[in-house]
């Protein structure tokens, strides 16, 4: 057991070694990287300290734990290239059984930068709320129970995913970290501004239930024996003892079955005909016949199976009804906060051509005319509709619940109507003028050499839909600031709509002779990456 420990460690370390060889920019990056994590790591654990004595010390240790926890379990998910040892099926050939090894890669997962920051961390928790001898005879358990806790969790989420996450789609799905940036950025504003207003103290109910799961519980076992409550500590010892030997457990099983067990690709695929069935032709039966709805369902097939046109509408999505919603919820939102939603799902219009890559010539080879150029957007823009419309509606809807202003709720509607139907028409026509490549692989949503295009297209555009938007904001305007014009906000609603749907016909027509006229041009910009 030893011996494979060892070994293990050493492949760990040779691993790190051999991939700094590789080039001084990765080292640079990774020297650069380590020193600013740890140096983040000492400023958090010299915080934390000072918080010793305080009166809601406890809370924010606690929490605390439970974040870093949270985020050792959906590490794997974003980064699975970050470590090469997380994926043991490069051991499957080896002699070896699921315990030892176990051991081993829980060991060797301890070395690291990630494992160091984590330690500078739950120390700074620890000496937070430990006093006397009992407090801090109990933190230095603590401390070795939540690490290896959140080291074990790691390990036990990448193996029970390691089939996707090895897969090129598995790896692709690092592209939605940008939504979790973006949901947990707006979590932390609406925490901070909650916190600012009413203090820590507001953290202390969260902080009773947390105290009790792991690896949060460690930490609460060095108040609790601190506070001389030594049977809760205990308790509260013994919770995070039993969650590593089930996550232990977790992981061992499923080792041992990845280990035994055939992957998807030793199996025989589907025949045809169960492919049919599955394939959803039951969407295609709701959508209009010829090349309208066939180009609807590419483009909905792209949404639903493409990963990183995927990311940009779940992305879209959520910070749409974000933004709108937590404003409503700290009492500092308007309701005009809800067209928040129709200008982030409109943007997905802009760039077309780009999101089918260098697929796109089957798609130039059957536009001969202007006409099939206009058919190609109508589909296009008719498949963003399908969900743009619905959507603005249920969160334009949601925020005036929430505000409860719903003599507004006509004349937003109105405003989000109109916006989508300038954003549709201004895509339309900058998808045709700035066509841009989106790589396949990687992080970057736009390749090399054309961010100007990009910056155009999408800022460019979106100046363009305000100014196109300027009449029914006029009409807004001018109804409620006039006397009895109040009354008369109703009528805005329909006023948008038709002004939204007009617009958009007028920019799918005035974009359709110049993306027939400049075929060759589009394609060759979108086959860059």
């Amino acid at each position: 057991m030893t011996d494979v420990t060892s070994t293990v460690v050493r492949l760990k370390l040779s691993l790190l070694r051999n991939g700094l060889r590789q080039s001084g920019g990765r080292r640079a990056a990774f020297v650069a990287s380590a020193v600013v994590a740890l140096l983040f790591g000492v400023l958090q654990l010299l915080g934390l300290i000072l918080l010793r004595g305080q009166a809601h010390a406890d809370a924010v240790a606690v929490l605390g734990t439970a974040v870093l926890a949270l985020g050792w379990a959906v590490m794997p998910l974003f980064f699975p290239s970050g470590d090469e040892t997380l994926d043991p099926t490069r051991l499957v050939m080896l002699p070896l059984r699921p315990r030892p090894l176990v051991r081993a890669l829980l060991a060797a997962s301890l070395v690291g930068i990630g494992p160091l920051f984590t330690l500078l961390l739950l120390v700074g928790c620890a000496v937070s709320v430990a006093h006397g001898a009992a407090g801090f005879g109990v933190a230095v358990v603590a401390v070795a129970l939540a690490l290896l806790i959140c080291v074990a969790l790691a390990r036990a989420v990448a193996a029970a995913n390691v089939r996707l996450l090895t897969s090129r789609k598995g790896r692709d799905l690092a592209v939605l970290s940008g939504l979790v940036i973006a949901v947990g950025a707006q979590l932390v504003n609406f925490g901070a501004r909650s916190l600012g207003s009413a203090g820590l103290g507001q953290l202390a109910p969260v902080a009773d239930v947390v105290r009790w799961l792991p690896p949060a519980s460690a930490i609460g076992a060095v108040h609790s024996a601190s506070e001389g409550a030594y049977g809760m500590a205990a308790a509260q010892l013994a919770v995070s003892a039993v969650a590593l030997s089930l996550l232990v457990a977790a992981w061992a099983r499923t080792l041992t079955r990845l280990m035994t067990a055939p992957d998807g690709s030793t199996l025989q695929a589907p025949d045809s005909a169960e492919r049919g069935a599955s394939s959803g032709e039951g969407l295609g039966r709701l959508l209009p016949a010829g090349r309208t709805g066939t180009v609807m369902a590419r483009s909905l097939r792209y949404i639903w199976r493409d990963p990183k046109t995927k990311a940009a509408w779940v992305t879209s999505l959520a910070i749409g009804l974000i933004v709108p919603v937590f404003n409503a919820l700290q009492g500092t939102g308007s309701i005009y906060f809800a067209c928040f939603a129709a200008g982030m799902l409109g943007i997905q219009m802009y760039n077309q051509f780009g999101q089918d890559t260098s697929a796109f010539w089957m798609v130039a080879m059957t536009i001969s005319s202007s006409r099939d150029a206009y058919v190609e957007l109508r589909g296009r823009a008719l498949a963003l509709l399908m969900i743009t419309l619905p959507y603005a509606t249920l969160v334009t809807v949601l925020t005036t619940a929430m505000l409860g202003d719903w003599p507004r709720l006509p004349e937003v509607l109105g405003l989000s109507f109109a916006l989508l139907g300038a954003m549709l028409a201004t895509g339309a026509w900058t998808s045709a003028r700035f066509p841009y490549s989106i790589p396949q692989e990687g992080h970057r949503n736009v390749a090399a050499g054309q961010t100007g295009l990009a910056w155009i297209a999408i800022f460019g555009g979106m100046v363009s839909a305000a100014l196109l938007c300027a009449p029914v904001i006029a009409l807004t305007i001018a109804l409620n600031v006039s006397a009895g014009g109040g009354e008369w906000t109703w009528v805005l609603l329909p006023v948008g709509a038709v002004y939204g749907a007009t617009i958009t016909w007028a920019g799918l027509r005035l974009a359709a002779p110049r993306t027939a006229a400049y075929l060759p041009e589009i394609l060759t910009a979108v086959s860059r990456g």
